[in-house]
């Protein structure tokens, strides 16, 4: 029996989307021939080891609507000549290219996977113009749809209530197993007699308080900071960490791998995700570096948001922030570090959590969606 094709498209570099790969990796298990493609940035590290085929376009434009533009009419073209059975758009910049092309195709189902409420990004809040442009797109699409799934509850909801369909959720959960040989702070370049707190993943971007964690970071004794990833205002932090003569204790490691990032997360003493409730797609937002700091079983500080909330409540692996001032956020990360039974006991409640939060829960969702 011939395998089915299926194209799997996202705008993310595909050598960090873990959301992305992990759903590959799902797809070949359950024996589909994936095609994989994203875009080709001059940063782009090569894609080894993986056990389906990958596309990287080269674009002209690397942002704004140009980028979006280019992108779309090169993946148009590419579903186009291309044999496929299914047809998996990752977000709403990649749909519009999937809903055409399957016109064009005979029984081809396609599939939407939309890692966050997009039209609610505050980059599109900001700039209602253009939030005006791809909520067009997005209520000439998303009724078309065959199937379609989210990250969480809360945005799940939202839609259902929006386009009154079904939209199933899949939980953002890591799939990591541990590593072979976990690296000391030596080796990752960290400083052994510091408390490390992390601030890791691909979307370090506006309003997440990371400006507000490094304006904190002189309130505390004995505290490094690490951002491990990249995002829009990564630039924006280092000139603040020059400014306030922090280099010494915020250190930036930019984009790795997977098991790499969580050499780090491993290596850190805490984990932060206090993205601020400023728009609807952050305030019921629930990062996947919530449960990579849960799976390397480090304690976590989190913001007052109703997804992120509830997972650190309901199985006690952290504390809440009440505001992001500086002040606050110092106090409650003393509130942690500076208490080693308190460390004790969130740490084994992350390792516990970690055994019934896991991804092959999620897979089970995922097995309804392309059964």
């Amino acid at each position: 029996m011939a395998k089915v094709k299926a194209i799997v498209s996202v705008t993310n570099d595909i050598y960090t989307d873990q959301r992305v790969r992990k759903v590959c990796d799902f797809l070949y298990s359950e024996g589909y021939d994936i095609t994989l493609v994203g875009r080709k940035l001059k940063t782009s590290q090569p894609i080894n080891g993986r056990p389906y085929k990958t596309v990287r376009f080269r674009l002209w434009f690397n942002k704004g609507a140009l980028f979006y533009a280019n992108y779309n009419l090169r993946l148009f073209f590419y579903l186009l000549f291309n044999k496929a059975n299914l047809l998996l758009a990752n977000d709403l910049d990649t749909l519009y290219a999937n809903h055409w092309a399957r016109k064009f195709k005979r029984k081809c189902r396609l599939i939407y996977d939309t890692h966050e409420y997009y039209c609610g990004v505050p980059e599109l809040v900001e700039r209602p113009g253009i939030q005006k442009f791809w909520r067009a797109i997005e209520k000439r699409t998303v009724p078309k749809v065959d199937r379609m799934y989210t990250v969480n509850e809360s945005i799940a909801e939202l839609y259902r209530k929006e386009y009154e369909r079904e939209v199933l959720v899949v939980r953002n959960i890591s799939d990591f197993k541990g590593l072979p040989k976990p690296k000391t702070r030596t080796e990752l370049g960290l400083p052994e007699d510091q408390k490390i707190v992390i601030m890791q993943g691909a979307g370090i971007n506006i309003q997440r308080g990371a400006e507000e964690l490094i304006a904190a970071i002189p309130l505390l004794k004995s505290t490094t900071l690490i951002f491990v990833g990249d995002g829009d205002v990564i630039p924006q932090l280092k000139v603040q960490v020059k400014k306030m003569d922090l280099t010494a204790r915020v250190l930036f490691f930019g984009k790795r791998p997977y098991d790499e990032l969580m050499q780090f997360t491993l290596a850190s003493d805490l984990g932060v995700s206090i993205d601020k409730n400023t728009n609807i797609n952050y305030r019921f937002s629930l990062p996947n570096k919530i449960f990579d700091y849960i799976h390397a079983g480090i304690p976590l500080l989190v913001s007052d948001l109703p997804e992120v909330k509830r997972v650190v409540k309901t199985h006690e692996v952290g504390l809440v922030i009440d505001s992001h001032e500086p002040a606050e956020i110092a106090h409650k990360i003393s509130a942690i570090l500076d208490h080693p039974e308190k460390v004790k006991k969130f740490r084994a409640n992350a390792q516990k959590a970690s055994k019934s939060l896991t991804w092959a829960q999620e897979c089970e969702t995922l097995k309804r969606i392309y059964s």
